[in-house]
């Protein structure tokens, strides 16, 4: 019995001196403590900084030409929304001094016709 319980002891002993190697920390089998990201990883950390604030489709046309390596003034135009529409086309038939029918044919043309680009 006692070979038995000395085999035991044994074992025990191994696998608890097998976790501590395991679990404590030791630089030269990880490798380096601070790895540097790839080009690739940097550039998504920098467009995601940037994209901070849009939402939805605005930031997924953002994020693919930024991660694409477009400048903003390459990006994809924004389309305007009804409101910006709206305002632009008042402010031109405010500045042409459009009433009546005219300005309502005009602000019919512009609102379907209007730029895609603020």
């Amino acid at each position: 019995m006692s070979t038995t319980l000395l085999r035991t002891l044994a074992i025990s002993a191994a696998f608890a001196f097998a976790g501590a190697v395991f679990a404590s920390p030791q630089s030269s089998m990880t490798g380096p403590a601070a790895k540097t990201p790839t080009p690739q990883q940097q550039r998504m950390s920098d467009c995601n900084k940037q994209a901070t604030g849009k939402k939805g489709d605005d930031r997924k046309t953002f994020m693919s030409s930024c991660l694409k390596g477009q400048t903003t003034a390459m990006a994809a135009p924004t389309k305007m929304t009804q409101q910006q529409k709206m305002t632009s086309c008042n402010a031109d038939a405010k500045t042409k001094a459009l009433k009546g029918a005219d300005r309502k044919t005009f602000m019919s043309s512009c609102l379907k016709n209007a730029p895609a680009t603020p």
